[in-house]
């Protein structure tokens, strides 16, 4: 097999003649994140932002003055903790979705839900509604684990694990150039239309997304088929808690969710000290986009050089393994030099490495295990890990953050080589759990 080299758009259009699903998968997540990417920026500013008034009711700014509280100095800490209670409230519905009805319903549903969100915060934004920004901040961080998650699960209905460490690197790069598109959309539009239009702009994206999801409703059917299901498409049925139940049950489950929940962590704490950077340097809410616009397009533009060069050469020729451990001990790296000089542009550059070894290595390499288990874990555990561990993670790390803060950068930079320490060995245990696995999925 030969090493990653400039063929990558050869072996692109090999893998589109032999694969059509490929290019409606290709088109879907490249609207997703890029729909995602016109948002985030939006919410960092959100979550950046000094005018309380836009991020937190009055009333709820009313009270909590009565009592002392200045709520600018909890503005991340509430605004997780907020995220992480949505998350475990969406839970049972959504198991609700997945056991009751077939995914031809509640995939697009899931997406006409959001497009609907989408538009009453279109009208909240041009209202300057009180408190938009808190629910706006909660709103996109469940719309896009939900919905990332959500689509990783479908690709491993459409697509076997073979043709996964093929094609998965290629799909993760086409998302990756919708994640580099949307920064620049949000970039250039912020000051013509206004931030509450760039919403407008997202729900565009998510309804090709919806007409991708039907595209590929055929390629499922067709594999489901091709293992022996007798309906094709069915509801899974089960309890709507199975996936908190699979992952305290199944070792692998319970090593994927420690992953996921350290990786959060090294990432939480990055982001809150660039957070607090960002509300010193940049208090106007445009500047404040743009320059998260700006850390997005960098990340991403990093990914997507990976992606094309590396991710596929890696998951084909050796597994999971390097895929995994690579980004880890960069991130250690990094962590080790900002606990040595915690300068802001170290931070930077920290938080570029973290987030694009995730997506680049670490996040395809995780889907790939997903193609090889039932689909009651691809759907349920898997959406348990991706949504309330995660932001458990979040909540978690966002309270250690404001408490190690109280002893400077440095400390929080120490407790994040510890925590890095701690992803890692999840990571070997993922390693090692992923061999008992068979090749082909369960039913």
């Amino acid at each position: 097999m030969s090493p990653p080299d400039a063929s990558a758009l050869v072996r692109l259009r090999t893998e589109l003649a032999n694969s059509p699903s490929l290019l409606w998968a290709l088109l879907y997540f490249f609207c997703l994140l890029c729909g995602y990417y016109v948002l985030r920026p939006v919410r960092e500013a959100m979550g950046a932002s000094a005018d309380v008034e836009a991020i937190f009711p009055q009333a709820m700014i009313d009270w909590a003055a009565s009592r002392g509280w200045v709520l600018k100095d909890f503005t991340l800490q509430i605004l997780f903790t907020g995220t992480f209670i949505a998350m475990l409230a969406l839970q049972p519905l959504y198991g609700a979705l997945v056991s009751r009805f077939p995914r031809r319903v509640f995939l697009p549903a899931v997406y006409m839900v959001f497009i609907a969100c989408l538009g009453g915060f279109w009208w909240a934004f041009e209202q300057q509604i009180s408190g938009r920004g808190a629910l706006f901040f909660i709103w996109v961080a469940v719309f896009n684990l939900f919905a990332v998650s959500v689509f990783w699960s479908y690709m491993a209905d459409v697509f076997d694990n073979e043709q996964a460490k093929r094609v998965y690197g290629f799909i993760a790069a086409g998302g990756t150039i919708g994640a580099l598109t949307g920064p620049v959309i949000t970039r250039f539009l912020v000051e013509t239309v206004g931030v509450g239009n760039l919403l407008l702009v997202s729900a565009g994206f998510l309804l090709v997304c919806l007409f991708c999801i039907m595209q590929l409703r055929p390629y499922a059917l067709e594999r489901e088929a091709g293992q022996g299901q007798k309906k094709p498409g069915e509801a899974m049925g089960g309890s709507v808690w199975a996936g908190m139940k699979l992952v305290a049950s199944d070792p692998l489950l319970r090593a994927l969710a420690l992953l996921t929940f350290f990786g959060v962590g090294v990432g939480t704490l990055l982001y809150n000290e660039q957070a607090a950077i960002v509300r010193v340097a940049y208090p106007n809410a445009e500047d404040a986009t743009r320059f998260y616009s700006g850390i997005d397009w960098a990340i991403n533009g990093l990914t997507l050089l990976v992606q094309l060069f590396l991710t596929r050469w890696l998951l084909r020729k050796h597994g999971i393994t390097p895929a995994l451990l690579i980004p880890g001990f960069a991130i250690l790296a990094g962590y080790s030099l900002l606990a040595m000089s915690p300068l802001p542009l170290f931070v930077a550059l920290a938080q570029i490495v973290t987030r694009a070894g995730e997506f680049s290595l670490a996040k395809p390499a995780r889907e790939t295990l997903y193609t090889r288990v039932s689909r009651e874990s691809r759907y349920k555990a898997k959406a348990f890990i991706d949504t309330a561990v995660y932001r458990g993670g979040d909540l978690s790390f966002v309270w250690l953050h404001k408490w190690l803060a109280m002893f400077g950068s440095r400390m929080v930079f120490v407790a994040g080589i510890g925590v890095t320490v701690a992803m890692l060995l999840s990571a070997l245990q993922v390693i090692r759990h992923q061999k008992k696995l068979p090749d082909a999925a369960m039913k």
